[in-house]
């Protein structure tokens, strides 16, 4: 994937400030052009960690139509581009003492 390109800012919709975008848009779709708008490169790469969680959690497969209307609506939420809450997975952050 290119890497995101230093001199092109947006004002990140997720962690509110600017910063650099993505190379190209994620995904072929009116989402992904939104994505590449108003998305950085730091938030995206934030999202592909958590999203393996939920991918792991709900066994998906991202084939399926399921599966992917599952992960867009995650997405969404994630991104605070949707109301909802966002699905539980069976991850748990380390406690202080680990």
């Amino acid at each position: 994937m290119p890497e995101a390109d230093p001199t092109r800012l947006v004002d990140c919709i997720k962690l509110k400030k600017k910063l650099p975008g993505l190379a190209k848009p994620p995904f072929p779709t009116p989402l992904g052009q939104q994505i590449f708008e108003q998305v950085s490169k730091e938030a995206w790469d934030l999202w592909l960690k958590e999203s393996v969680r939920f991918i792991n959690t709900y066994r998906l497969d991202l084939s399926s139509k399921e599966g992917q209307e599952f992960m867009v609506k995650q997405l969404k939420v994630w991104l605070g581009l949707e109301e909802g809450e966002l699905a539980a997975t069976a991850w748990t952050p380390p406690s202080k003492d680990e």
